[in-house]
């Protein structure tokens, strides 16, 4: 088995991110693969984040937290027997420039690209992507329209270790 690779990623607000595991355990109640990651948007990964990239995130993202992201549709990643279903997210220009400067600067990352969007399945066998979907729509509540991003943070999940690089400043009082 693979490890999973360090992260620079938004957190969600905890009522969204409780509504979308709420939307994972019905999917798993119709049958579908059970999804057991946070709910959360990576900014860039590495197996190993180089320390400029989170101190670059570090120095460009508490100006932009809490972030506000739209979903504008759902995506399919991969082309392979796995793929994975994910929302497609916009956000401000401001963010926009600030994750593609950060996922820049990381050497094992896809430069400037960043591509907004938070897996709502991951590894799903391929013939079952279109009734996933459908699913996943069905039973979506409508104001998960908008997401909010109140924290950012370095992810090392070997280590279990959660560096927050920026923090909404009334987020301690979202959580439950």
């Amino acid at each position: 088995m693979r490890s999973s690779p360090e992260n620079i990623l938004l957190r969600l607000a905890d009522a969204e991110e409780q509504q979308i595991r709420e939307v994972f355990a019905r999917l798993s109640e119709r049958g579908f693969p059970v999804q057991q990651q946070t709910p959360h948007i990576t900014i860039t990964f590495s197996p190993a984040m180089a320390d400029e990239v989170a101190q670059c995130a570090a120095r460009l993202l508490p100006a932009l937290i809490p972030a506000r992201l739209e979903r504008v549709g759902t995506v399919v990643f991969g082309t392979k027997r796995k793929q994975t279903v994910a929302w497609l997210l916009e956000t401000s220009e401001e963010l926009e420039f600030a994750a593609r400067e950060i996922s820049a600067l990381n050497p094992d990352g896809r430069g400037s690209r960043w591509t907004p969007h938070l897996t709502m399945g991951l590894r799903l066998p391929r013939e079952i992507v279109p009734d996933y979907i459908r699913a996943l729509d069905e039973l979506t509540p409508r104001n998960l329209e908008h997401l909010t991003a109140i924290r950012a943070a370095l992810w090392k999940p070997i280590s279990g270790e959660l560096t927050v690089l920026a923090e909404a400043s009334n987020a301690h009082e979202t959580r439950t």
